[in-house]
């Protein structure tokens, strides 16, 4: 746990100083973490910065990259808690879902994903539709959920039709349980196995069923990253360009970064100013995810995993500087509910919910559990002081625990 009691320096904690130090780049090994640092801003340029903060005036880039390099950490803390108050109080919200994951075949073979498989190879998997309902419709029986949270591999020969017909009959077993289906990246698949647009693909899927989009897929928008690590996936173009045409179309999405791997500082701020640039123009993302890169089984596993102190900078950053878009998720099946915990103090105000079977991350060596029960996420919110507040997926409350 981190100690707040005591300011984190970057004398003790190099990291904290802006550099993403990790383990030196060795002949053959083909990713690396930056070792260039972010000098240390000056005491003025910082006391300006929390001027604007509580002014309400907006951070430009060079404020943030200056407060990855800020040496004090509990105050970074206290400044994005100061601003998560003024959205969301002593709240905290959760749901009740079930993660739903239909097939991890992929065309796709990104650097840092474990859970991917070729057609055929040992551990692929693809379920029917028919399995895919009768699953979540077990959970459900046994759960109050509200959510099914469904992302899936680049199928190669899987036609669109599965997918429509899946989330029709989802939708007909489940009528009151809200599909938050899709990333992106998928909707880009989908349009270039059909010849179809992106408008046309989401148009299709809503009359299908679908309720909103995860935020998955955006990764780091920075070109030199997305090149490395996910090549063939849309670019960040497309992937803003489907979150764009998605809010036009009414449908509330999330959106994401995944950090602690090949990034630097500079190119998290860009990834965060280009979805608050989309945010401005839209107002449809309702949740930004911080994801932190997990190290098992997977092209990166020889890269260090961010340190919890180093998620609490990216999580306060990202609040300070993401101010239009109203919650922040510390998604504790890759954080560790400790660390997410902690992470309340660092600007999240959300826990992602009881979960129910990730594979994903747990593919990636999550050593987290499967799922949570409700009185354990309960829990969690009300030893940090909080209230815990149960949501849809839309963010309206269902109900607030004393």
């Amino acid at each position: 746990m981190i100690d707040l009691a005591t300011p984190v320096s970057s004398q003790n904690h190099p990291a904290l100083a802006g550099s993403d130090v990790g383990e030196p780049e060795r002949p053959g090994r083909a990713f690396s973490r930056p070792r260039e640092g972010v000098p240390l801003p000056s005491d003025a340029t910082l006391v300006e910065i929390e001027r604007k903060v509580r002014a309400q005036e907006r951070l430009s880039a060079e404020d943030g990259v200056a407060l990855y390099a800020a040496p004090d950490l509990a105050w970074l803390g206290r400044l994005a808690r100061f601003a998560q108050q003024r959205v969301s109080g002593d709240r905290v919200f959760f749901n009740v879902n079930r993660h739903l994951n239909l097939t991890n075949v992929c065309k796709a073979k990104c650097a840092f994903c474990s859970f991917r498989r070729d057609e055929g190879e040992d551990g692929a998997y693809t379920m029917t539709v028919a399995e895919a309902v009768e699953t979540a419709a077990r959970t459900a029986a046994a759960l109050d959920i509200t959510e099914l949270h469904i992302v899936n591999g680049l199928h190669p020969s899987l036609p669109f039709e599965y997918y429509l017909d899946t989330l029709r009959q989802l939708k007909a077993a489940l009528p009151h349980v809200q599909l938050k289906a899709f990333t992106a990246v998928e909707i880009w698949w989908f349009a270039r196995i059909t010849g179809r647009t992106h408008e046309d693909v989401l148009r299709a899927l809503i009359d299908a069923g679908l309720d909103s989009l995860p935020g998955g897929g955006a990764e780091i928008f920075a070109p030199r990253v997305r090149r490395r690590i996910c090549g063939y996936k849309s670019t960040a173009e497309d992937w803003l360009e489907i979150h764009r045409t998605a809010h036009r179309l009414g449908l509330r999405t999330n959106c994401t970064m995944l950090y602690g791997h090949i990034e630097t500082p500079e190119e998290r701020v860009d990834h965060v100013l280009r979805l608050r640039a989309l945010q401005d123009e839209t107002g449809g993302f309702q949740v930004f995810i911080p994801l932190r890169f997990h190290n098992e089984h997977n092209r990166m596993a020889h890269l260090p995993m961010a340190t919890p102190e180093e998620s609490a900078r990216v999580f306060a950053v990202s609040r300070l500087l993401l101010d239009n878009v109203p919650y922040l998720k510390a998604y504790w099946i890759m954080l560790g509910l400790e660390t997410a915990r902690t992470l309340l103090d660092f600007g999240a105000d959300d826990l992602d919910g009881t979960v129910v079977q990730e594979r994903i991350y747990h593919m990636a060596g999550a050593d987290t559990p499967h799922e949570l029960g409700l009185d354990d996420l309960l829990g969690v919110v009300r030893s940090a002081g909080r209230v815990p507040v149960q949501r849809d997926t839309v963010y309206n409350a269902l109900r607030v625990y004393a």
